[in-house]
């Protein structure tokens, strides 16, 4: 089974990407054959962008991944404009994908109604630079957060479009969204999902936050009025979303949670959300200091990452090219 994912270089990386996402590529890289994982910088100029802060952006990220886990010789982890198969096949599945498609895209609704400047073609196509991230390895499966789901939806609508005319050359890919820690929400505001952009500072827990700023950060999260620890109930969003939080960190049932914690108020609960985060989090942020200063290594390890992957993606390429009458025969 051959896994693909790719992570934005975009911002500081918050609780919410580290358990939606991260987590399953570290658990997921010796599941896949191979695992692959993609560090999205083309897909990051969509949007108004400083060349030097997405260079930058890239070696955070990359020394964060491998902060939490993922080890180059167990899986293959790469920076996507290292490898151009990608924007070939992009605009290859440009040909076979619906503008109406693309339209009906709850994300370019709402990244565009955000920009104050350029809305670019690039962030129209996003989903089909997207399908062809995936569609190029050929990969069964893609870990994401519970918001791409429709994109995996229109990635397996066009490699069945393709397959249907040129033949069975692509896979269709399913998507895996972990059953908990799929939607972490703003601790500010509990009805959105917690974002390095558009969420509040306050209510944003990054991976390399220090212990007193997590705590101050859960200590001071939105419940309601009442004193029970539960998931049911009306007003109790924010309360949900730290049970959420604490089962991912502890590693437990979140009925065992809610059990646990009956009768004794919030006070306790919230710190203990907070000391498990801080605890789940630390080993990261160590790791993290220690790689982050050294560039070179860092771009060693997505250089290797890449010529492996681009062995993969040339081979797919080649069976695409010939199929859509692009290229000699």
């Amino acid at each position: 089974m051959k896994i693909f994912s790719g992570i934005q270089p975009t911002g500081k990386k918050h609780l919410g990407n580290y358990i939606g996402a991260i987590r399953q590529y570290v658990e997921g890289q010796d599941e896949g054959d191979p695992a692959i994982y993609c560090i999205v910088d083309l897909h990051a100029i969509t949007v108004p962008w400083d060349p030097a802060v997405l260079r930058s952006n890239v070696h955070d990220t990359t020394a964060i991944l491998l902060a939490a886990g993922l080890d180059p010789e167990r899986c293959i982890l790469f920076r996507q404009s290292d490898v151009r198969e990608h924007t070939e096949l992009t605009w290859l599945l440009t040909a076979l994908t619906a503008h109406g498609d693309l339209n009906r895209m709850h994300q370019f609704k709402d990244k565009s109604a955000k920009q104050r400047e350029l809305v670019s073609a690039g962030l129209f196509l996003y989903p089909v630079l997207q399908a062809a991230d995936v569609l190029a390895y050929k990969a069964d499966t893609v870990p994401v957060g519970e918001d791409q789901r429709q994109h995996v939806e229109l990635m397996r609508e066009i490699a069945r479009r393709f397959n249907e005319r040129f033949g069975p050359v692509m896979v269709e890919p399913e998507h895996r969204i972990p059953e908990v820690g799929a939607r972490i929400m703003d601790l500010q505001q509990p009805s959105n999902k917690m974002a390095t952009t558009g969420g509040s500072e306050q209510g944003t827990v990054y991976v390399l936050d220090e212990p007193a700023a997590i705590t101050k950060k859960v200590r001071s999260a939105v419940t309601d009025s009442g004193t029970e620890v539960t998931r049911s109930g009306e007003g109790k969003e924010g309360i949900a979303n730290l049970i959420e939080i604490l089962s991912v960190a502890r590693g437990s049932e979140m009925d065992s949670i809610e059990a646990e914690f009956e009768g004794s108020g919030y006070g306790d609960f919230k710190g203990a959300v907070a000391e498990a985060v801080v605890d789940y989090l630390a080993p990261v942020r160590e790791r993290y200091a220690e790689l982050r200063p050294d560039e070179a290594a860092l771009e060693q390890a997505l250089a290797a990452g890449a010529e492996k992957a681009r062995a993969i993606a040339a081979e797919t390429l080649a069976e695409v090219r010939p199929a859509m009458g692009t290229g000699p025969a």
